[in-house]
């Protein structure tokens, strides 16, 4: 009797160590990250005739030849490698792309070539030549569809710009994201002359984000790029409703990472003082984990390396960047910003 019930208890414990290990891998914490970087100006060296890239050629002010752009390149992906101590971001929205090339060399680069980034990117209208784009790790996210949303302004419809780059995928092959690739106008030419384009980009995108809540009212939103406006400007506060993470977070709201860093004098750029174009923006469910996904933090990463500044003989240090009139060397004039999450 005394071995039936041994042999019944350690059959027992087998089963119940069997339902227990396959409970626990089927709740297993992953990593899910989102970098976006606006490079400034990454061109080819080769003159492209339906491009303005005359400023980013061989006979240039700046002679942008072969040796300058490969340094783009390493500096590039030195920032990538230095965003995340732990391993490189899952998926890297971009801004200031000349076109598949330069993407093509990019995540071939030895930096982070190991990484296996595969690009999403489309030629957009924009005047100056330049697009946005998404890098994605193949083993962290799958797109599943890939929307460019043209933007063409009523009040200017010749004016030329980048799309915003909209993917819809899995993270971590199961939890889905909609994912928003912005680049919004400039500032070029005046602020108040051009805050028309950016709120009715910002009119835009809230269309296309209500119409995912009107579906999925707990859809998980992952919105970044450099929006040429600060967190508390109309475009993003009113127009796009992107407001401080404060709790209770209400249902079909979109909360803004960026906040309460640039409330703290905080940027992602240095102009007279720092700004904080560079925004993450994120729904309810990315910051209550109720839809399969969960940020670390209310708060984005601004990544500032002492490496990756200039130190003027006055003033702070400010995003050392590649070239105005005349060449730096830089890395960007703008510093990338970071969002970790974690699914189950």
């Amino acid at each position: 009797m005394t071995k039936k019930i041994n042999g019944f208890n350690a059959a027992a414990l087998i089963v119940l160590l069997t339902v227990f290990l396959v409970f626990s891998c089927s709740k297993r914490t992953q990593t899910f990250s989102l970098a976006f970087y606006n490079v400034e100006n990454l061109f080819d060296t080769i003159d492209d005739k339906h491009k303005n890239d005359n400023k980013y050629l061989p006979d240039s002010k700046v002679s942008w030849n072969t040796e300058r752009y490969q340094h783009k390149l390493d500096n590039i992906t030195k920032v990538f490698a230095a965003i995340d101590s732990t391993e490189l971001p899952s998926v890297i929205g971009l801004a200031e792309i000349e076109n598949i090339a330069v993407l093509t060399d990019l995540v071939h680069h030895p930096t982070i070539s190991a990484a296996n980034y595969k690009i999403l990117h489309q030629e957009s209208e924009d005047e100056r030549g330049i697009d946005v784009a998404l890098l994605y790790r193949p083993d962290k996210y799958t797109p599943v569809e890939t929307t460019y949303i043209k933007l063409v302004f009523p009040f200017n419809p010749t004016n030329g710009t980048r799309d915003i780059l909209y993917s819809k995928g899995l993270a971590n092959d199961k939890d889905t994201v909609h994912i928003f690739i912005n680049h919004w106008t400039s500032r070029y030419g005046g602020q108040e002359k051009t805050i028309p384009f950016r709120k009715y980009t910002a009119q835009v995108l809230k269309v296309y984000t209500d119409s995912i809540f009107s579906v999925n009212p707990h859809a998980n939103i992952l919105i970044a790029g450099d929006l040429n406006d600060n967190p508390d400007d109309e475009s993003v506060a009113v127009d796009l409703g992107a407001v401080e993470p404060v709790q209770p977070y209400l249902n079909k709201r979109l909360y803004n990472l960026s906040v309460k860093q640039y409330k703290m004098g905080g940027g992602s750029l240095y102009y007279r003082g720092w700004d904080m174009f560079d925004q993450i923006i994120v729904s309810t469910p990315v910051l209550t984990g109720e839809n399969g996904i969960k940020a670390t933090s209310r708060d984005q990463t601004v990544v500032k390396k002492d490496w990756m500044l200039y130190y003027p003989k006055r003033g702070e240090p400010r995003p050392s960047r590649t070239a105005t009139s005349q060449y730096y060397g830089g890395y960007s004039d703008h510093l990338p910003v970071f969002l970790k999450m974690i699914t189950e």
